[in-house]
């Protein structure tokens, strides 16, 4: 131990006056408040890292609500388009289901509307062909009856026949 020494303390001894010097300019800075101004300088810096790592905490928080925010909505947005999905799959199913039915009625109407024309054509038909024979019939009877009395002298009875042919075969 150096410390007990009397060498030391001896006025010539330079290890003597660096560390008075030494002591000295340590209690200088005690008492003009080096360590006060340190360990403020510290405590600010301590201060501001603390509030820096406050600040990340919120953002980080404040992300995090984010994020789950952004999930529920996106649940919701996917819960929302399987709907509307399920709901024009459903509209489709009600639109193919009247047009199926609107088609069957519109074939069913045009084919009655078919067989009412053809009905018609065949009854319109059916009177001109009994129209036509009987025309052809009355011209027939006439000119067989024509011909039978050129050579013959006229008969009432016949002459009153032959003028009911006609009102009877039309």
């Amino acid at each position: 131990m150096e410390f007990f020494n009397p060498h030391l303390y001896d006025l010539a001894n330079p290890e003597l006056w660096v560390a008075a010097g030494l002591f000295l300019f340590l209690g200088l800075c005690v008492f003009v408040g080096v360590p006060k101004l340190v360990a403020g300088q510290l405590d600010a810096k301590a201060a501001k890292i603390q509030s820096e790592l406050d600040e990340a905490a919120r953002l980080r928080a404040e992300a995090e609500a984010l994020l789950a925010q952004i999930r529920v909505e996106k649940a919701e947005a996917e819960a929302q388009a399987a709907e509307m999905l399920r709901s024009a799959e459903a509209d489709a199913r009600v639109m193919e289901t009247e047009a199926r039915v609107k088609l069957e009625e519109t074939l069913k109407r045009r084919q009655e509307l078919a067989e009412r024309r053809i009905a018609q054509a065949e009854v319109q038909a059916s009177a001109e062909v009994k129209a036509a024979a009987a025309d052809l019939a009355a011209r027939a009877a006439e000119q067989i009856l024509t011909a039978r009395l050129a050579g013959q002298k006229s008969d009432p009875l016949l002459d009153a026949a032959i003028a009911q042919i006609g009102s009877r075969l039309n």
